[in-house]
């Protein structure tokens, strides 16, 4: 059974920093790509960035380039979310998804992921 756990959210004031991790389970983790996403109350669930399964590819959406970095260790089957810089607007629950390499054009879709974390909030006070 395929596992994708969420932990390091939290309460933090903007200008600080967490680092996100997505533990996998029940796959093998290094033959999987990931992506990160987010959802605010009330709102659509949106991309954040995708990591290729080697961490050769790194695709970022525009809100969070220059803030965020994604990266990954296959020796312990996790990925990582590191976010600098938070905004208030930065609060929403963040997933964790995994699925097999997928094209550039269809990495920013929630539809092509078949595996999904339970998502950890992440609360940006001003």
């Amino acid at each position: 059974q395929v596992q994708l756990v969420e932990s390091g959210g939290g309460l933090v004031q903007a200008g600080g920093s967490l680092r996100l991790s997505c533990a996998a389970s029940g796959l093998s983790f290094s033959t999987y790509a990931l992506g990160w996403f987010r959802q605010a109350p009330g709102k659509e669930r949106e991309f954040v960035g995708y990591i290729s399964r080697r961490p050769a590819i790194l695709y970022l959406a525009d809100s969070a380039k220059g803030r965020f970095t994604i990266s990954r260790d296959n020796a312990k089957n996790t990925g990582y979310l590191q976010m600098n810089s938070l905004k208030p607007e930065d609060t929403a629950v963040y997933y964790c998804a995994a699925d097999s390499e997928i094209v550039a054009n269809r990495r920013s879709d929630a539809k092509n992921y078949r595996y999904w974390g339970q998502g950890t909030q992440v609360t940006v006070s001003s």
